[in-house]
């Protein structure tokens, strides 16, 4: 375990040393702003955060690939990977480690929010069950991309390849989900698979300010499957 966290440490200050990484924080604090301001911080307007919730959902599609696609290709293209994978530590604590680091460094991407919240107070009366409900979904979700994107990372060398790539699986589970769950032409069996498997569907719940145990254990699946599927990829980079 000191290995795993001796490695998120790492990475969470090589993400501070990251261009790419600023950026994902101006970007996601200029949107959330935004989209507090003019959907939440308004005379009339209910207190609620669901709605900027969902589109934060949406905009991760984007902002976690980000953070992720350097997590091992970055290692791979300078060289480092091979000192790192010849050191006493297993492939299961380098993806660990890694997938732990840049979960510490999107959880400090969320910060702005929590200022927006003490604003919330300040305005009005908020209900707290569905806010912090949410802010769990979206590490929830936040969770499943960065361990998409690091599985991405680890069979490939480029970044911006490993963005596009993981870009691409998070647009399957959202937008693929979504318009294939509508689809007339599947049966009615599969539609429902794909509105399961649908990330926003499973994060509705969190926004609305309830804990379902079957979101939980999709997510937390998702994430140990996606975590695995970078351990095995990682394996076969050792020993190729």
């Amino acid at each position: 375990m000191t290995k795993i966290l001796t490695l998120a440490k790492r990475e969470l200050e090589a993400l501070f040393f990251s261009p790419v990484a600023y950026l994902a924080l101006a970007i996601f604090a200029f949107i959330t702003a935004f989209l507090f301001t003019f959907g939440i911080f308004q005379p009339g307007f209910p207190a609620t955060m669901a709605e900027m919730y969902t589109n934060i959902v949406w905009l991760l599609i984007f902002i976690a690939p980000a953070i992720s696609m350097r997590l091992i290709s970055e290692e791979a293209s300078s060289g480092t990977l091979e000192m790192l994978m010849t050191s006493p530590i297993s492939d299961t604590q380098i993806i660990l480690g890694k997938w732990l680091g840049a979960l510490a460094f999107y959880v400090v991407l969320l910060s702005p929010i929590f200022l927006q919240i003490i604003l919330l107070e300040v305005k009005a009366d908020p209900d707290y069950g569905p806010i912090l409900t949410g802010l769990l979904g979206m590490l929830f979700v936040g969770g499943l991309y960065l361990a998409i994107g690091i599985f991405v990372s680890a069979f490939n060398n480029s970044q911006l390849v490993s963005f596009m790539i993981t870009v691409l699986i998070t647009g399957l589970f959202t937008f693929g989900m979504y318009f294939l769950a509508r689809a007339d032409f599947l049966p009615a069996s599969i539609k429902m698979a794909m509105f399961t498997m649908n990330v926003n569907e499973q994060f509705s719940n969190f926004s609305k300010g309830l804990i379902d145990i079957r979101n939980i254990i999709y997510f937390l699946s998702a994430i140990a499957f996606f975590l695995f599927l970078g351990i095995k990829t990682l394996e076969t980079r050792r020993w190729s």
